[in-house]
């Protein structure tokens, strides 16, 4: 496994759960400090690295929460009721293994519901509510659980290895929502620190993303950038019964320029900038418009006197849900992207970015 595949590893099997980010905090710290000595916190969580001190402050932020769950009460039996944090389907839950972070360790469990067999027809054909899953993790009773160190408030994440596939351009695991733009914002740092460009670039990631861009208030105000690039990922439109309608985006064919999501509208300045960039580097691209989600951009791009931003992602297969897939070209093709837009972005080039006058339009 190359070291690039390693980090990836590291970064998909860390656990992050929306408010419990420590693990990959931690992580990205150590990655982040081997570059540069220049490193960022605010006070939940979210850290960034700086190279440069000069020119536009450019912001490249990833998120390192991942979907999850927390424990809310421990049944008589032993048994835990769970609460999502952020946005879960029951279909994709059910039989799936889970890890348990306690105080005391890790514990496996699975996550339960009563059995099919006993529905009726009519039950079978609706999703089983969240409310009335459970996790087990073998205790017997809610003294035996609180014995192995279980406790209400405690997170709960999924379990999935990372795993090259057969055809090694596919890389499956847990979590790549939002640790491949973990991966891309480290790339991307990598280079940069190794080269010349024109402003002060904060590569990192923000926490609690998943539950309200909250990581994202805190840093954008930390950092007051004058870019900013979100890197997350998007929904994959290359799977049976996706309608081009749906989505149309596919693996391997390009990072996505994020040109409508609920939370933001990209600057027009900066979004047609980022298009000529990949025209010119010759980097394959996709358009990706998203009306039921939203990323960090949606409020990084209204701090202070506004931020104008741009979502960069890959496509990534099952997100929200206990494995996904992406594509090692997309990943590639992203931070060749972004640095090759950062070496552009010198202080005349940003200016005209946040001119309101938008060629031909």
């Amino acid at each position: 496994m190359d070291k690039e595949l390693q980090l990836m590893k590291e970064l998909t099997e860390a656990a992050g759960p929306p408010g419990f980010e420590v693990r990959v905090h931690r992580l990205m710290k150590e990655k982040l400090s081997a570059l540069t000595q220049e490193i960022i916190t605010d006070n939940l969580g979210s850290i960034v690295g700086q190279h440069g001190n000069a020119g536009p402050k450019i912001l490249l932020a990833a998120h390192m929460d991942e979907v999850a769950f927390m424990v809310t009460h421990i049944t008589k039996e032993g048994f835990l009721r769970l609460q999502p944090l952020g946005g879960w389907w029951g279909h994709v839950m059910l039989a799936q293994r889970v890890k348990v972070l306690s105080r005391k360790g890790d514990l496996t469990g699975v996550i339960g519901s009563k059995a099919p067999h006993i529905l009726s027809i009519e039950e079978r054909k609706n999703v089983l509510e969240i409310s009335n899953m459970f996790v087990d993790i073998g205790a017997t009773s809610k003294e035996e659980a609180e014995e192995f160190g279980v406790e209400v408030g405690d997170p709960i994440i999924p379990i999935c290895p990372f795993e090259v596939l057969p055809n090694p351009k596919m890389l499956l695991a847990k979590a790549w929502d939002n640790r491949a733009g973990c991966f891309v914002t480290l790339q991307v740092f990598k280079q940069i620190c190794q080269e010349s460009h024109p402003n002060t670039v904060f590569c990192g990631a923000t926490v609690q993303e998943e539950v309200g861009l909250r990581g994202a208030v805190t840093l954008s105000h930390k950092v007051s950038p004058d870019i900013a690039f979100a890197l997350d990922v998007g929904v994959a439109g290359d799977t049976p019964g996706m309608s081009h309608k749906e989505g149309h985006s596919k693996l391997g064919a390009g990072p996505l320029l994020g040109f409508y999501d609920s939370s933001m509208i990209p600057h027009l300045n900066l979004r047609d900038f980022v298009i000529d960039t990949a025209k010119e580097n010759k980097i394959p691209y996709q358009t990706d418009i998203m009306p039921g989600g939203g990323t960090d951009a949606g409020k990084i791009h209204m701090a202070h006197n506004g931020v104008p931003s741009m979502v960069i992602s890959v496509p990534a297969r099952y997100i929200h849900s206990h494995v996904s897939i992406v594509h090692r070209d997309d990943l590639d093709n992203a931070v060749k992207l972004l640095v090759s837009l950062i070496k552009k972005l010198d202080e005349e080039t940003v200016g005209k970015i946040k001119g309101m006058d938008a060629r031909g339009r």
